[in-house]
């Protein structure tokens, strides 16, 4: 299991069951308790959580968007630059709630469209920005995770259309279905998905395979997947059965 992944799941044990043993933390990762500690003094170094004798807690208070938002950077703006280059100036671009997609608004700075998003993070990066049109859906704010949701989102989503939609997710099941996490943001990623023209998920090689409770959509309602590592081969496959197009950071998979 990749480092990053382990600190995802080490954070998500502690918001969930509140201090934990490194003895409790190894046998449910499956890794050495060595490894645990190292991982503690990573994510305390970098303000995550708090050691404590015997293991680590998690202060409350902690936003998960600060913490999703420094892990994988440099993954993330490979794919935000990839996926900035499909856009043509001119066009009307929907933004989801996550940190891939304000990767994404940050290279689109400069350039002449509409950007449409509930993503609070995005509307702060790109308020400024006078080239862009920026239309910022209403809702319920979501402190925690920098996003607007519920059914004033919805309703706005069902008078627009987009030419793009850049969709994020939890994670990607080996059948291509694309999954969340957070139950109250699915209704309005699906309906995202109704007003795009152009779907596309945007999902680092930690997404695959993906993890998730609630299915956001099906392979068929993709156009592409832009990743930063080949898919595996299972869900390669299915991407190809639904004529999803994968690009991969640097080349596309046909």
């Amino acid at each position: 299991m990749l480092a990053e992944r382990r600190h995802q799941l080490i954070l998500r044990a502690l918001r969930a069951g509140g201090p934990a043993a490194v003895t409790d933390l190894s046998g449910q990762l499956g890794v050495s308790p060595a490894t645990i500690r190292r991982d503690l003094v990573k994510l305390e170094e970098d303000g995550l959580l708090t050691r404590v004798h015997g293991g680590a807690v998690v202060e409350e208070g902690d936003q998960p968007f600060a913490e999703v938002a420094e892990v994988r950077v440099n993954e993330k703006d490979a794919i935000a630059e990839r996926a900035a280059a499909m856009i043509k100036d001119g066009e009307s671009v929907l933004l989801d709630i996550g940190t891939t997609a304000y990767r994404l608004a940050r290279q689109l700075h400069g350039r002449r469209l509409t950007v449409i998003t509930s993503n609070l993070v995005v509307y702060e990066e790109l308020a400024d920005d006078e080239g862009i049109e920026l239309v910022l859906l209403g809702g319920m704010v979501r402190r925690e995770y920098r996003s607007l949701v519920g059914f004033l989102t919805e309703d706005n989503l069902r008078q627009l259309h987009a030419d793009w939609l850049f969709l994020g997710t939890s994670g990607v099941r080996p059948g291509g279905q694309v999954m969340d996490t957070t139950v109250v943001e699915v209704p309005v990623k699906r309906a995202m998905i109704k007003a795009g023209e152009k779907v596309v998920l945007l999902a680092d090689a930690a997404k695959f395979p993906g993890h998730g409770m609630a299915k956001v959509c099906g392979p068929e309602e993709l156009d592409a997947v832009v990743t930063n590592e080949p898919v595996d081969a299972a869900t390669r496959a299915s991407f190809q059965e639904a004529g999803v197009e994968v690009v991969v950071v640097g080349k596309v998979q046909t």
